[in-house]
């Protein structure tokens, strides 16, 4: 009888990774019974996180969402206002603008890098200016491990005026310059989603050099309760505290960050000396000068052919029991965002991100990825890609698998 999909190993597109250092410190907080939003491992985590990305301070949070929230809380966003945020990147990224009651204003990518275009931020800030209603802030974002151009994007920004918020979610360990990630902006956010590099099951790291406004933040994200013996509170605030226990969990993580990078940059390395030579297949570029992260390989085909192309990448993987994904939905064709302005990189012609969208896609990349695991991926996107000219390199039904160790 022919083996079926669920006959053989799923491979995910990012699993967690725990190094095994992990149950240690969980134990150690169970001993000492610090369970709830507080205790030693969550100073032990900001204060080692400040450490790694060079930043004067950290305040762990809830989630990379929460830590947006709550950076934009800080910088003012309230009703009225709008938000500088690139369209190609996860809704969380924007989701705390209307949280604030504000409205994002959506900014294109640019080719070399896939993140922010700093031309259509130019042209954006330009006429917010002539309306005489500058954005109260930027949210710029490191898209799947990969940096912005930092430079070209903080000087137009401090030009006009406007604080930035940086959205490192996907990219910690990713550097500009022999920088860290999330230390360019006023603030930096980081997320420990079980998909992210590390993770803390859930979780997020909120980071600035500002020492006071990140005390504060810690007092928004604890209901936001004034000194005082009784419940007194002056202002909202959220429960966006991080537990202890999984702070624990983030330490043990945060220790072996540089061989998850190592391990991630790895596997980028093995699909793009797989497929990188083959015709319309191009790989999320690295700005010179910058080290990503590779949280995940991302991949963008070219011809008129290439969103079926990615169509049945999708499908096929899917059917050989591998998880992958479509490179962002652009948020301003969200129903969600349907009334925001847009900005594409260049005036008069098809957005950048609205291409990736339709021609891209995410591989499996987790840092404890096998050879094996990831010689099928490359067997089933072989057989897709030659499947162009109609001469199979692979045939499907040769395509390697691992079978089930265990019922």
């Amino acid at each position: 009888m022919a083996l079926q999909k669920h006959d053989f190993e799923r491979i995910y597109l990012s699993p967690p990774h725990m190094s095994g250092n992990e149950q240690g410190y969980i134990a150690e907080a169970f001993a000492t019974n610090w369970i709830a939003p507080l205790g030693p491992h969550i100073d032990a985590f900001e204060e080692s996180f400040a450490a790694y990305t060079g930043s004067k301070g950290a305040a762990a949070v809830s989630s990379g969402t929460a830590a947006i929230h709550l950076a934009l809380t800080l910088l003012g966003v309230g009703p009225g206002d709008t938000v500088v945020c690139p369209s190609f990147t996860f809704v969380a990224s924007a989701n705390p603008v209307l949280y604030l009651g504000a409205k994002p204003l959506f900014i294109d990518s640019e080719p070399e890098t896939w993140n922010m275009s700093p031309s259509a931020l130019e042209r954006a800030l330009q006429d917010a200016s002539a309306r005489g209603k500058l954005p109260k802030a930027a949210v710029i974002v490191h898209l799947y491990g990969g940096m912005a151009r930092m430079d070209e994007l903080m000087e137009i920004c401090e030009r006009y005026g406007v604080p930035v918020v940086e959205d490192a979610a996907e990219s910690l360990g990713s550097t500009y310059q022999g920088r860290q990630s999330g230390t360019f902006g006023h603030y930096g956010i980081f997320s420990f989603n079980g998909n992210k590099i590390i993770t803390t099951s859930g979780g997020g790291m909120l980071v600035s050099d500002d020492l006071d406004s990140l005390k504060k933040a810690r007092f928004l994200a604890t209901q936001a309760r004034d000194a005082a013996v009784h419940y007194q509170h002056s202002v909202m605030g959220h429960n966006y505290r991080m537990s202890n226990v999984l702070a624990g969990i983030g330490r043990a993580q945060l220790e072996q960050i540089e061989q998850r990078v190592a391990a991630r940059r790895v596997v980028f390395s093995r699909y793009e000396d797989a497929l990188g030579g083959l015709s319309g297949v191009s790989f999320m570029p690295e700005l010179n000068g910058t080290r990503s992260n590779r949280w995940l390989t991302a991949l963008a085909l070219e011809g008129e052919d290439a969103s079926a192309l990615v169509q049945d990448m999708l499908f096929r993987l899917e059917e050989a029991n591998i998880e992958a994904r479509p490179l962002w939905k652009p948020l301003h064709l969200q129903p969600l965002f349907s009334e925001a302005l847009f900005y594409p990189h260049v005036e008069g012609e098809s957005p950048v991100c609205e291409e990736l969208f339709r021609t891209g896609l995410c591989l499996p990349s987790g840092s404890a990825m096998s050879v094996e695991q990831q010689e099928r991926v490359i067997a089933v996107l072989e057989h897709v890609l030659s499947s162009r000219s109609g001469r199979l390199i692979t045939p499907l039904h040769a395509v390697p698998a691992i079978p089930k160790t265990s019922a």
